[in-house]
């Protein structure tokens, strides 16, 4: 029996979050411009053509792993506030850092947003890592009930944090990297 238009629409439904993720891998280990839609086909094990048929693109492919990058952030964000000791601000804030601290322990989220921020200026990209920022950031703000210089504290520290992992700067010997981490810590 042939499959129906809405069965066929609802594995490409099925399909669309698995591939996000796949090229979320791809593009985090050799970023937008080393990464063809046939890697992230191969990563997604299907072919290129059904990628195509699912992203129109290889920037809006980009795009649904960027999504698919922050969506892991704030689930992360959330079951770091949720954890908490308490629910004053700075508890908040604290228990969300080293919730995220623990996600980007296995670098793929961290090196996509990496990767982002060196093609932002390609307009879908820019715009979906502008999303995304804005997201987490009113995400934090309106959990945390923090000020509006915590959160940007917050978001500081974990810029800087993403500096120091990707810098490999844990536990260098030199002055200035003892400035720069100290009491900073990332799970191994």
């Amino acid at each position: 029996m042939p499959a129906t238009r809405s069965s066929a629409l609802s594995t490409a439904d099925a399909r669309r979050p698995l591939v996000a993720a796949a090229a979320l891998r791809a593009f985090a280990r050799r970023g937008f411009h080393g990464t063809t839609v046939a890697d992230v086909a191969g990563e997604a094990k299907i072919s290129p053509a059904y990628v195509f048929k699912l992203y129109s693109g290889k920037e809006a492919l980009f795009v649904a792993a960027l999504d698919a990058c922050f969506d892991a952030i704030l689930v992360a964000l959330e079951e770091g506030a949720d954890a908490a000791q308490d629910q004053k601000p700075a508890t908040v804030l604290e228990a969300m850092g080293d919730a995220y601290a623990h996600l980007i322990s296995d670098r793929t989220l961290l090196m996509l947003q990496v990767h982002a921020q060196s093609v932002a200026d390609i307009e879908v990209v820019g715009e979906a890592l502008r999303a995304g920022l804005g997201r987490i950031t009113t995400y934090v703000q309106s959990r945390s009930g923090g000020s509006d210089e915590g959160v940007q504290r917050f978001i500081a520290y974990g810029q800087l944090c993403h500096l120091i992992v990707t810098t490999q700067l844990d536990g260098r010997p030199e002055d200035w990297v003892s400035l720069l981490t100290a009491g900073i810590t990332h799970p191994e």
